[in-house]
């Protein structure tokens, strides 16, 4: 069999989004894979029949599909896709799902996202990104044919928090909106009747509004960030009922939490998270429950000791008794069924396998529909019954490569972080060892250690970063990864103890996994390599900067600065907050010691930086200061920046991006190491070793599906 290789990423398939029909017989999903140039991603809808036979495509291999949703009656499909689109722009589009063509229902300035049907099937609610000058002009409801927009020139910013992730915001600001499908109502308070699809503009304030989410036929439940006197230094958000009906509003209840997601009931009950305000970086995140007619609020993860995963929402189970929850759990994503009343002490983990992340998840009426990711995949899709038996498989998205490839098993270790050895209290931090194919005990290899992102995370055998795992292992490499103190999913206190002590609290766990790892006689206590990325960033040049142990590091993505980093990020400066409780004004100097480029004059390991043009999260201004000043020392040293990307960068980043960037990283590691017969990175040519930029062999062969009708096969 063959190794895997980093240009295998061009080959692989993502499985995420998925959604359970009503009736239970089929689930969709959203397929994505890397174009054939590689520069970008083909996403397309797939049906999986739950009872037997194989997955097939829907959608037609045009731009970039996402969010499916069915009709209540199951009839149609309602998705967001970017084809036809000359500037990438989503749109909503409805497909009947017994055969035929989709078509466009929208056609508006802000582009759609966060879609959801109406109890009725007449309407689809939405957010759009818009300024004022679009409202007033109408193009968030049609965009005339020759409208162009300009960008700002100058840029004028009047936000605390103006740009994220990848893009300015330039005055827009999220609004609800609905689509009326074949026409609005009479009686509608926004456009009305006619022929075709209408779009009505449920909001219009000056903040940013989210998560549309209806109840009865006629109530739709929203968010609005306002609070008070400025919104975007509050983690306050309204939950407000809008009668479809009337056109009248009420704010209910008031949240706090970095973001909002909502799941309501038919009688009044709204799910919503909710983190404590006081140093909310460090908080778990809950998911409570609003009655509207008692008024009274209910919290089911009380007990639990866990906190929601970032990128699930809540939702009701079938009867709406059972609220079902996402957490990373010891190691492992688990699905929670959690009495919407309770405290948390009767949730019951209704899907959990060692060592695999839950990457999707929809409830239905009587099959939960979960994507999952496993030591020996990437991610398919799975069923199960709503108590979380009878699990079946429906998906092998990347049985035909992986068939092929040698794919290492982890071996799960406990590291036992002595106070003694450490001067910290005594404590076990899990971890996981890979050993590379073909691994023979009586010979000896290089180590490559890995620290996560965060810092509250978690850490699997799986994931997005599977692939780098085994490529590295692959590459000869034993692998170590683990999840140190302020890793979620081992109850708040682990999480918490990084409080004011990012670097070296973090670094005991880290060099107590090494020193394990590097006691078994395979592994060449020598030749250690370290990366990471964003928080891992920070720990990879704060671990070069105090410690020798390291023979080449490769640091992504990270802070090395934390009052440059307060200044330039977007949200994300609620970490200094939180975290460190420290403010740049009040509390430089301490900030300067916690900052990896306090001690950069220290360094003596070759250290690689990477980074992002567009990473608007942990902006490139403090990754030029540690570079700067690894040159100013006489460091082995070289910056590399990614344009047209941002921080997702190793998750979501170019698939030739993506491929470069682990090609780099274990190019760095193999010119210093002794394993391997190669030069050191600085003195070959750039494009030496790496393929993801030669004109024949790096680019992949493609995995589109071509062009067909809607609702072809594979």
């Amino acid at each position: 069999m063959e190794r895997i290789e980093a240009t295998d990423f061009h080959d692989l398939a993502g499985v995420t989004e998925p959604r359970v029909a009503p009736g239970g017989e089929r689930v969709a999903f959203v397929r994505a894979e890397p174009s054939e140039e590689g520069d970008s991603y083909e996403a397309t809808v797939h049906l999986a029949p739950t009872g037997g036979g194989q997955p097939r495509r829907f959608t037609l291999a045009e731009g970039v599909d996402s969010q499916p949703r069915f009709s209540p009656g199951g009839d149609r499909l309602a998705f967001v896709s970017t084809r036809g689109a000359d500037d990438d722009r989503p749109q909503l589009w409805v497909v009947p799902t017994d055969g035929g063509e989709a078509r466009q229902v929208t056609d508006v300035v802000g582009g759609v996202e966060g879609i959801a049907w109406g109890p009725a099937g007449d309407r689809v609610a939405f957010v759009q990104r818009v300024t004022a000058d679009d409202r007033e002009a109408d193009r968030d409801l049609s965009v005339p044919d020759d409208y162009e927009p300009e960008p700002p020139d100058p840029r004028v910013i009047d936000r605390t928090v103006y740009r994220s992730m990848e893009e300015y915001f330039d005055g827009r600001r999220g609004q609800v909106y609905l689509a009326h499908l074949g026409g609005a109502p009479e009686d509608a308070p926004g456009p009305t009747g006619g022929e075709g699809d209408e779009i009505e503009r449920v909001t219009d304030a000056d903040r940013d509004h989210a998560t549309p989410e209806f109840g009865d036929a006629d109530t739709l439940y929203y968010t609005v960030r306002d609070g008070e006197p400025d919104p975007d230094d509050s983690n306050e958000h309204t939950i407000v009922a809008y009668d479809t009906a009337s056109g009248e509003r009420e704010a209910l209840h008031t949240t706090t939490a970095w973001a909002t997601t909502l799941a309501a009931t038919g009688d009044g009950r709204v799910a919503y998270t909710y983190v404590e305000d006081d140093r909310a970086s460090m908080r778990p995140v809950e998911a409570r429950v609003y009655e509207v007619e008692a008024g009274e609020v209910h919290t089911p993860m009380a007990a639990l000791d866990r906190t929601l995963s970032f990128d699930h929402s809540v939702q009701w189970g079938p009867d709406d008794e059972s609220l079902y929850l996402v957490t990373p759990d010891e190691g492992a994503g688990a699905v929670w069924a959690a009495p919407w009343d309770g405290d948390g002490s009767d949730a019951e983990r209704v899907v959990r396998e060692a060592w695999a992340s839950v990457d999707g998840l929809h409830v239905g009426e009587d099959l939960l529909a979960v994507v999952r990711s496993e030591w020996d995949h990437p991610g398919d899709l799975y069923v199960t019954t709503p108590g979380g038996t009878e699990e079946r498989r429906l998906t092998r998205a990347n049985a035909d490569l992986l068939d092929d490839r040698a794919v290492s098993r982890p071996e799960e270790v406990s590291v036992s972080v002595d106070a003694a050895d450490w001067g910290e209290s005594s404590h076990e931090v899990q971890g996981w060892v890979l050993t590379p194919p073909d691994f023979d005990p009586d010979e000896t290899y290089p180590l490559a250690v890995e620290v996560h992102g965060g810092p509250h995370a978690m850490w699997t055998t799986s994931g997005t970063m599977w692939h780098e795992f085994q490529t590295l292992a692959a590459r000869g490499y034993v692998v170590f990864w683990s999840n140190p103190r302020g890793s979620t999913g081992y109850g708040q206190d682990f999480a918490e103890a990084i409080e004011r002590d990012w670097g070296a609290v973090t670094a005991a766990d880290v060099l107590a996994g090494v020193d394990e790892v590097t006691d078994r006689a395979y592994v060449d206590g020598d030749q250690v390599f370290l990366t990471g990325g964003s928080f891992g960033g920070f720990m990879t040049a704060w671990l070069v900067g105090h410690t020798d142990r390291f023979t080449a590091a490769v640091s992504q993505r990270g802070v090395y600065d934390l009052t440059g980093f307060y200044g330039s990020t977007d949200m994300a400066y609620k970490l200094v907050e939180g975290d460190f409780d420290a403010v740049p004004w009040e509390d430089a100097d301490f900030l300067w010691e916690q900052s990896p480029v306090s001690s950069a004059d220290a360094v003596e390991t070759p250290t690689l930086v990477l980074h992002s043009e567009d990473d608007y999260r942990t902006p490139a201004s403090t990754a030029e200061l540690f570079y700067r000043a690894l040159r100013k020392h006489g460091i082995d040293t070289r910056l590399v920046r990614y344009p047209d990307e941002g921080h997702e960068l190793s998750r979501s980043g170019q698939p030739n991006h993506i491929v470069d960037r682990v090609e780099r990283i274990a190019r760095w590691f193999d010119g210093y190491s002794e394993y391997h017969d190669t030069p050191r990175a600085l003195d070959r040519e750039d494009e030496a070793g790496l393929s993801a930029g030669e004109e024949d062999g790096g680019d992949g062969d493609g995995a589109g599906t071509g062009d067909g009708e809607e609702g072809a096969t594979d």
